[in-house]
């Protein structure tokens, strides 16, 4: 009896996910738009504010002028929801490598056999961590249009936004993959 040497497409779909996930959660943690604000009174047709979580830019459309660091006049950055993602999407990025790292470890491709227990901790990590950014992706979105915005203006949800969640049920799909490992540790 040869042990399979392959390894499992639970694994590597968990991991091909995971990491995914991960790039995209990132993008959106450090992007300066979770929010766009635009067609405000008092500015060109082609203005547009970018409220991120860390930063806040300005862009003149046509010219493609930018500017970050804007001062914070509407107090955005002390709104709860923003402070909340300002601590949990870097919790769930440091959480999302530290899974990776105990997966790679579970995964081991160059071993006769994975560790499957190993595997499915991570996997449980990933999930967490997806949950992690989900949960201030969420909130923020929910909360969209009652943050302090300049007056007049049209309120959409930015590339950022959109990139944490498609970062976090990447982690969340990627981190149930891996927590189907676990079905092997009950046939053992």
């Amino acid at each position: 009896y040869l042990p399979n040497m392959r390894t499992p497409t639970e694994m590597i779909v968990g991991m091909v996910l995971c990491h995914c996930g991960l790039l995209l959660t990132f993008t959106g943690t450090v992007a300066p738009s979770w929010r766009q604000v635009s067609h405000m009174s008092n500015q060109p047709i082609d203005f547009v504010l970018e409220q991120g979580i860390w930063d806040i830019c300005t862009e003149q459309q046509s010219t493609h002028d930018r500017l970050c660091g804007q001062a914070d006049e509407l107090a955005y950055f002390e709104q709860v929801p923003v402070q909340v993602a300002q601590g949990m999407m870097p919790t769930s990025l440091a959480l999302t490598l530290l899974g990776l790292v105990v997966a790679a470890l579970g995964v081991r491709c160059w071993q006769k056999e994975p560790q499957h227990l190993l595997a499915g901790v991570a996997g449980l990590m990933l999930l967490l961590s997806g949950l992690l950014s989900l949960v201030p992706a969420s909130w923020y979105t929910h909360e969209l249009w009652t943050l302090p915005a300049p007056a007049g203006g049209t309120l959409v949800a930015g590339y950022g936004l959109v990139l944490s969640y498609l970062g976090s049920c990447l982690e969340i799909l990627g981190g149930l993959a891996l927590t189907l490992s676990f079905h092997h540790c009950c046939k053992e």
